[in-house]
């Protein structure tokens, strides 16, 4: 068989199955691993399957996400998966943490699980700093203009008041995320927030449940790789390859 037609059928068999492992291909294809191997890797580098460890995936057509929906729109999507991801990162903040909270609705779902009342906060969610001093916490709010889809401060007098601080942990909300793509987000002043306090976070965690994967948005606030991700759990496995994805439904 000659590479091409091999690597043609190597693409049609990962696309109708979602999936092949580099052990079925070889068996399929009658060839050898290390043929199989260098096929996947330029199929890899052409776009037209992603190699993944053992074998290679579907190619997933990006989801593109242009514009914030309201948080009332946003509170009755995917919400026994945000309150799973919320009620585990919860458990991640000590006494003696000094916490950056994102606006959002899978960070309020966090905000709503938080039971350590001894760390010290700071968020940009006016929402999130009135359910964290109903829980009797220390929360600090940043400057700057209230945006009205997400009740987020934003803008430059709040990228400013976050720049002095440092954090020893962070919780970001995302509208795309992608290996190659990142953390992404419609929004330019809100990208600037996100980014400043990603910057001086120590211990970042991005909650992103599953419906979130493979799309993007129009701004990357940060690399894949920046953060811990929590998800409820992944439909695309070539994502558990990347080693920074937690998932609590496992």
């Amino acid at each position: 068989m000659i590479a091409e037609e091999r690597k043609e059928q190597i693409v049609e068999l990962v696309n109708r199955n979602g999936s092949m492992s580099l052990t079925d291909l070889t068996a399929q294809l009658n060839s050898s691993e290390s043929t199989i191997r260098r096929d996947l890797t330029q199929l890899h580098q052409q776009g037209r399957v992603r190699r993944v460890h053992g074998g290679a995936t579907k190619v997933q057509a990006a989801e593109f996400v242009i514009s914030d929906q309201s948080l009332a729109g946003r509170q009755s999507e995917h919400m026994d998966e945000k309150r799973a991801i919320g009620a585990y990162a919860a458990t991640l903040i000590g006494p003696d943490d000094f916490v950056f909270i994102d606006a959002g609705t899978t960070t309020e779902c966090l905000v709503d699980a938080i039971t350590q009342t001894e760390a010290l906060y700071l968020t940009n969610s006016l929402p999130h700093a009135q359910k964290l001093l109903a829980k009797g916490c220390r929360v600090l709010l940043p400057g700057g203009e209230v945006k009205q889809a997400t009740e987020a401060l934003v803008g430059a007098e709040t990228v400013n008041h976050i720049r002095r601080y440092h954090f020893t942990m962070g919780f970001w909300g995302t509208n795309g995320a992608g290996i190659e793509t990142g953390f992404t987000t419609p929004e330019f002043s809100e990208a600037a927030v996100k980014q400043i306090a990603m910057e001086h976070t120590t211990h970042p965690y991005v909650l992103c449940d599953s419906s979130k994967f493979s799309k993007v948005s129009l701004i990357t606030f940060a690399e894949f790789d920046r953060a811990t991700v929590i998800t409820d759990h992944l439909d695309d496995r070539s994502y558990s390859s990347a080693g920074n994805v937690y998932e609590v439904e496992r």
